[in-house]
């Protein structure tokens, strides 16, 4: 398959998660639409770097950090809280099929597998969280310069 038939295929998928999620938890309508591009931002940033050769704890980080900055540009631009675009935005990026595995290896006896999934997955998490923490602090930069008086010296 021609690799930009798999990325809108990537693209689309995502998206629709992401806005099934977020009906799921109920967001307001006006906000899916934007929440569904941000999900699908933060995967693509992924699929592309994890399938250009990067690792997966790269790859999820700046993934996550791209669905925070997209969250932070919709937020501004919604007049909406943040975390309804960040959430959402996050599911795509889950390792939920590694955490699963994890428990099933531990349930199975299969020790070694499991630890090595479990770490993976905790790694997994701290880079999306590394990731989303990385994004507020770009925000919160941004929004301090675009906030401070031209006449207020910056020190």
């Amino acid at each position: 398959m021609p690799y930009w038939v798999q990325f809108i295929i990537q693209a689309l998928f995502s998206y629709i998660s992401t806005v099934a999620f977020g009906i799921c938890i109920n967001l307001p309508r006006r906000a899916l639409l934007w929440c569904g591009f941000a999900g699908m931002a933060g995967w693509q940033v992924y699929w592309m770097l994890f399938n250009f050769g990067s690792g997966r704890m790269l790859a999820n980080l700046l993934g996550a950090l791209a669905v925070g900055i997209c969250g932070n540009i919709m937020a501004r631009y919604k007049r909406m809280p943040v975390i309804i675009f960040n959430i959402p935005g996050l599911v795509p990026l889950v390792p939920g099929g590694t955490a699963y595995g994890a428990i099933r290896n531990l349930v199975l006896g299969n020790l070694n597998e499991a630890s090595t999934q479990g770490v993976s997955v905790i790694m997994i998490a701290g880079a999306i969280a590394v990731g989303f923490m990385l994004a507020q602090i770009l925000a919160d930069i941004t929004r301090k310069r675009a906030i401070t008086p031209k006449w207020v010296s910056r020190h």
